[in-house]
């Protein structure tokens, strides 16, 4: 096992793991609260590697290669766009009067709980 000191070299170390055989390919996150640690793992049963950190800094470079593993794991690109057509009806695309309607007072068209009137003291 190896912790590597650069977040650029376990990015490309990481990637380049999971591009060469991906199905054998697992990733590991590891934090600790009590320590502030948060430790990277990525194997493929032959070439370990890790990356150590205690700083908060690289939190969002974290959540970045995630997404870049994610999006590989699902074969998508992140500038596809989406492949599936959206489907509308034509009958739901119609505007319905009953629908533009404002919301009542009580708000119980957008889910709140109708309240009790107050009673009055004598």
């Amino acid at each position: 096992m190896v912790y590597i000191s650069s977040w650029q070299d376990y990015q490309e170390a990481a990637e380049a793991l999971y591009t060469k055989s991906p199905n054998d390919t697992r990733y590991c996150v590891k934090w600790k609260s009590s320590e502030g640690k948060l430790v990277l793992k990525i194997t493929d049963n032959t070439t370990c590697i890790k990356f150590k950190t205690y700083s908060s800094i690289f939190l969002n470079r974290f959540e970045a290669l995630n997404l870049s593993l994610m999006q590989k794991m699902q074969n998508r690109r992140p500038s596809e766009p989406e492949s599936t057509p959206i489907q509308t009806d034509v009958a739901a695309s119609t505007i319905n009067p009953a629908s533009t309607t404002a919301p009542s007072a009580q708000g119980t068209l957008s889910g709140g709980v109708k309240k009790k009137p107050k009673k009055k003291k004598k």
